[in-house]
């Protein structure tokens, strides 16, 4: 079982920068491919960026790219997702997920955070 813990999320205005990580226990995440999606209330899940078991290859579906980015440290167990020119309609729960294959993090992920608060004020 992999627990996932977010954090790093808040309150920041138009054009800011935020940094999301995500703590794993139970496992170790170097046996999982991560991913981070978000979801603004009353929408469904958003699959925001994906990143290999290595950390070697990562994964953006359009749009994504330009602002955000995700790495992670196997050694610590951590994902990150640096986020950057906000606008407010980045305002979201923030949430990373884990799967077997970047296929099913990206699209069916086994595991999920309970996800961090984002807030952009304009």
């Amino acid at each position: 079982q992999l627990n996932l813990v977010e954090s790093g999320g808040g309150v920041v205005q138009t054009g800011g920068s935020l940094r999301l990580s995500c703590a794993a226990s139970g496992d170790t995440i170097s046996q999982y491919a991560m991913a981070w999606f978000r979801q603004a209330p009353g929408e469904e899940d958003e699959y925001i960026c994906g990143v290999s078991k290595s950390g070697d290859s990562t994964y953006y579906p359009r749009g994504m790219r330009e602002r955000f980015t995700i790495s992670r440290d196997n050694v610590k167990n951590e994902v990150y997702l640096e986020m950057k020119n906000l606008k407010p309609e980045d305002t979201a729960t923030y949430f990373c997920a884990a799967g077997r294959t970047i296929g099913v993090a990206s699209n069916r992920p086994t595991f999920k955070g309970q996800g961090t608060q984002v807030t952009v004020s304009s």
